[in-house]
């Protein structure tokens, strides 16, 4: 008779993360918001409504000018994380990066002649499970001041 044996139990590996970057803040350049970028992304997304494709219908609802669709906030935000991300302070590897998430809070509604700028914060950088998990806030604002959307971007970087 064999005594069968259990496998070793594997735990996970300790990643030895950098936080010094937990509060540092990127500006990312200003963003104008065209009206033929905003048709095109409706286009992909399959967003049919009038007013992401006709000034007209958007002023008839409202809007100040064509108006992008919501998620059009990964657009403008992407480039300010995009520095936030390949910062050597922040030090994630972005071979190993997976997308963890995101949230939004949307404020004033982004239209055609907007220029959008946004500043993305790091909020935390924490292991757990041998893993990283970077957690961002990204705040935009239009050529008024007021916020357009508060994101929280989380990205997880596998342990190696």
């Amino acid at each position: 008779m064999s005594v069968r044996q259990r496998p070793p139990t594997r735990l996970p590996r300790r990643m030895a993360l950098k936080t010094d970057a937990v509060g540092k803040e990127w500006a990312g350049d200003p963003f104008e918001v065209e009206a033929e970028r905003i048709a095109k992304y409706a286009d992909a997304v399959g967003e049919g409504n009038p007013v992401y494709h006709d000034a007209e219908a958007a002023k008839e609802a409202g809007f100040r000018d064509l108006v992008a669709p919501p998620m059009f906030a990964v657009v403008y935000q992407f480039p300010a994380m995009a520095l936030a991300g390949v910062d050597p302070e922040v030090e994630m590897n972005i071979a190993q990066l997976v997308h963890g998430g995101q949230e939004f809070a949307w404020g004033e509604p982004v239209c055609a002649g907007d220029e959008i700028s946004t500043t993305v914060t790091c909020k935390s950088i924490e292991e757990r499970d041998g893993k990283g998990f970077y957690a961002f806030e990204a705040v935009s604002t239009n050529q008024d001041g007021a916020e357009t959307v508060r994101g929280t971007w989380t990205n997880i970087v596998r342990g190696v």
